[in-house]
């Protein structure tokens, strides 16, 4: 049976077709994009909406959810391409001479096609995963306050876990200091806190998004990319279930010959930690220069939410328990892509952006 929040998808899908097909002009697309596909759209509602399910119901509804959201987004495209042929014909009639028997036209040149970022493809393609698997998708802001971005994380000032992170601060006139956050873990803090005050726990959920630091560019960093974190809060929840949902992503996203594996680390928002490894998708587990020969690439870091965190939000650690993991979207497609160079994927070299349209 249709989960509720979704039991009117199918009339809603076929408002926003009808509404797609209807709009007349490429200025009155644009005007709708954000009721039609944007943050702003009924469907984007509909998936903050799964974190009221039931897992099994969620893992259902969100396939069923992003199945209606590509229908949606192909016939948006497909009508902005319509529209854009008609006004380009227009266009073209209206600059034709006529000199008697001699008709001059101008020429078309085709233009050449463009195509989504291989960053923003493979964050779209992580998030497709983790809907599948039962969890949500939720945003936040890239201005935090030090108390989001530090303190609420178990970071306090002078802590030396700090400078792992230098950032860029930002002089807004307040006195309390903000900065470009340099992590996605801040949102999880917005999600915990919202959760405690509308009574919505437990929460199951992936937070993609831009990030920043002062890190030198190189062909494995960059100062400013692009983090996915994960954040599970429910009863009962143990290392156990962690490990369970990194082995399942890993298969899931780079194929079934790819395993993961954990080993202890350190966090100051997590405890125990542990840095989680893949298969090395350049020799398959073998050994290569790559993974230095041992058949294993670092991919992110994970681990149980510290008690120090679930007091920061007030949420009664002897009831509820969680995990925690992240790592980097740009890092992914390079892994999974057996890019050399991370730096690539920032040049806008057309050469290597045509291998993968």
């Amino acid at each position: 049976m249709t989960s509720p929040p979704l039991a009117d998808l199918a009339a809603q899908k076929a408002e926003l077709l009808g509404t797609i097909s209807s709009l007349p002009t490429l200025d009155a697309l644009r005007e709708a994009e954000p009721a039609i596909v944007g943050k702003r759209s009924i469907l984007a509602a509909l998936q903050k909406s799964l974190g009221s399910l039931e897992p099994d119901e969620r893992r259902n509804a969100g396939a069923l959810l992003q199945e209606a959201r590509r229908e949606v987004e192909t016939a948006f495209a497909q009508r902005r391409e319509m529209l854009s042929r008609s006004a380009r014909a227009e266009l073209l009639e209206a600059d034709r001479l006529d000199l008697g028997d001699v008709v001059v036209s101008a020429v078309r040149v085709p233009p050449s096609q463009g195509h989504p970022n291989l960053v923003a493809t493979t964050q779209r393609e992580l998030e497709d995963v983790f809907v599948g698997m039962g969890f949500t998708v939720a945003d936040g802001p890239e201005v935090e306050s030090d108390w989001y971005n530090f303190e609420a994380l178990n970071i306090p000032p002078a802590h030396p876990a700090r400078g792992l992170w230098d950032t860029f601060y930002v002089e807004l006139g307040e006195p309390e200091t903000v900065v470009l956050r340099t992590h996605t873990s801040p949102t999880q803090i917005h999600l915990m806190e919202a959760a405690v005050a509308n009574g919505t726990l437990p929460i199951h959920s992936v937070m993609p998004g831009r990030c920043y630091r002062r890190d030198t560019p190189d062909a494995s960093h960059l100062p400013t990319f692009h983090q996915i974190e994960g954040l599970v809060v429910d009863r009962g929840i143990s290392f156990a279930d962690l490990a369970g949902v990194i082995e399942t992503f890993t298969r899931a996203y780079f194929g079934a010959d790819i395993a993961s594996r954990l080993r202890p680390g350190y966090f100051p928002f997590t405890e125990p930690s542990a840095e989680f490894e893949i298969t090395c998708t350049i020799c398959r587990g073998d050994g290569c220069r790559t993974c230095s020969q041992t058949g294993w690439l670092e991919l992110g870091g994970s681990g149980m939410l510290d008690p120090a965190v679930l007091d920061a939000v007030g949420i009664d650690g002897e009831q509820w328990s969680g995990f925690a993991f992240g790592f980097g979207i740009d890092r992914c497609a390079q892994m999974r892509h057996q890019i050399g160079d991370m730096r690539a994927l920032i040049e806008n070299d057309t050469r290597f952006l045509r291998q993968f349209t």
